[in-house]
């Protein structure tokens, strides 16, 4: 039997019936610890396919279990674990995890973002919406030879200073240098990603009630990175030239400590690509409102038709603002690297929560990072990925104009990967992401990026196929008509 859904690992026994199968493997679960008290097990839909039975072989099975005590269908909660089989005999019941789960100081992300989060990695759906490059673009050829570079070169190693390996600091000085940033390798961290440096500045930067200034609808709004830390998202206004500026002195507050989050290349979900003028008109109105800024760069590399104007970063003479970049969007998640550069002070005070929390990026992801950057092959792969990102492009407008013209509205980016749809007339757009989910399309709902009308959706044309992009616009064409 072919394994589904990561954490349900299948030992069929053939000998027994289908559904005690079933029963021996959710007893097994709760038994071993694995779902304790509280837990939520599957849907009998997820079961089902999982385990390649229809509905019904599922329902005996779940019959039997609740018979015997150990599960409970909860209104409003689905099916839960209320016993486990060595707690029946016990005299001291085990601690409700569940309460614990419940009370933690991390918000959970949104319920459809937690599924999108697990069904990005079902192969029998078309992905329309993940946010990163295809595995097709992956240079495997060209990192074996960085890594077999690397190896070579290799003598023992341990943990790293908190700032990171300093030739890869180096190396990103260097690179960020040729974008019109001076940060000497002092001022800048290294991280496992641009969401762990959202992460440290949380944690070390705010607190509790400060407000973060962000673009509507912003990437920011599907997790809860500021929120959990008792800050408050306030989202500015966006027009094609990118986040309003002038917006910020409506909602500026006086009390100390907000921030203002920008992402003005590419940005995640619209695609906007902020203009010159704007960058310079946004840089004038924080300084004066002395109101410190992040920008999140990370698409920076993946225009298709001109160089993105300068950075903020690359027009701040007072250490106004923190800049963050990162491989994954442009060569792989996998290598978990990014960075942040700023002011040595803060850069020093992320530097000291990062050693708290994990004590260092790996130092092997760090010596390749460093070889991709220092030897010129990184520039030379995003030259590769931006005439793939062309092609791809110019796919996806085509399987638009041909399915969605008539149903949906868009603008052609001038970079990154994703397109940010708006569909015609009234349609609820969580209606629409569960209808596209039954015929095998994942979609990514505008609603989680904080857009409160209807009918957004967020497309990417980076991960899926062209002919399979193709097929899930066709389909979701035909989605829409039904619905209409």
């Amino acid at each position: 039997m072919r394994k589904r859904k990561g954490s349900i690992r299948l030992h069929r026994e053939k000998r027994l019936p289908k559904y005690r199968i079933i029963i021996d493997f959710i007893k097994g679960k709760i038994s071993t610890g694995e779902w304790p008290i509280g837990s939520k097990i599957p849907s009998q839909r997820d079961l089902a396919q999982a385990f390649e039975v229809n509905r019904s072989t599922v329902i005996a099975a779940l019959e039997e279990l609740t018979a015997d005590g150990l599960i409970e269908g909860k209104l409003g909660m689905g099916t839960v674990v209320v016993n486990n089989t060595w707690t029946l005999l016990a005299t001291t019941p085990p601690p409700d995890w569940s309460k614990y789960v419940r009370s933690g100081l991390h918000k959970p992300s949104m319920t459809s973002v937690q599924e999108i989060n697990k069904r990005e990695f079902q192969t029998d759906l078309i992905q329309l919406s993940k946010g990163e490059l295809s595995p097709d673009m992956f240079p495997v050829d060209t990192m074996k030879q960085v890594m077999e570079r690397v190896t070579r070169n290799l003598s023992g190693f341990g943990y790293e200073e908190p700032r990171g390996y300093l030739p890869l600091r180096q190396a990103v000085s260097d690179y960020v240098g040729r974008q019109g940033i001076t940060a000497s390798p002092s001022s800048v961290l290294i991280v496992s990603g641009a969401l762990q440096a959202l992460q440290l500045i949380s944690v070390g930067l705010l607190h509790r009630g400060s407000t973060v200034f962000l673009e509507q609808p912003s990437y920011l709004n599907s997790l809860h990175v500021f929120q959990s830390g008792g800050m408050e998202l306030a989202g500015l206004p966006m027009d094609r030239q990118g986040m309003i500026a002038q917006a910020i002195y409506a909602r500026r507050k006086e009390e100390h400590g907000a921030i203002l989050y920008t992402n003005p290349c590419f940005h995640n979900p619209t695609g906007i690509l902020m203009t010159e003028k704007r960058r310079l008109e946004l840089l004038r109105v924080c300084e004066e409102e002395r109101l410190p800024i992040i920008e999140d760069d990370i698409y920076r590399e993946l225009w298709t038709k001109e160089p993105p104007p300068l950075p903020l970063k690359a027009r701040d003479k007072h250490g106004h603002v923190l800049y963050i970049g990162s491989l994954s969007k442009t060569l792989t998640p996998g290598l978990r690297i990014g960075w942040v550069v700023g002011p040595e002070p803060v850069i020093e005070r992320l530097a000291d929560i990062k050693m708290q929390t994990d004590y260092g990026v790996s130092s092997l992801s760090q010596r390749v990072a460093e070889e991709w950057l220092a030897s010129g092959l990184y520039e030379r792969h995003v030259h590769k990925v931006r005439e793939q990102l062309i092609t791809r492009r110019a796919a996806a407008i085509r399987a638009l104009t041909k399915h969605m013209s008539e149903l949906a509205t868009w603008e052609v980016p001038d970079g990154g990967f994703f397109i940010w749809l708006k569909m015609n007339g009234k349609l609820s757009t969580m209606e629409l992401f569960t209808a596209a989910k039954r015929q095998g399309i994942l979609l990514n709902p505008g609603n989680i990026y904080g857009e409160t009308k209807e009918g957004y959706v967020r497309l990417s044309y980076g991960y899926a196929s062209i002919a399979d992009f193709e097929s899930g616009i066709e389909r979701l064409g035909q989605i829409v008509r039904d619905h209409r």
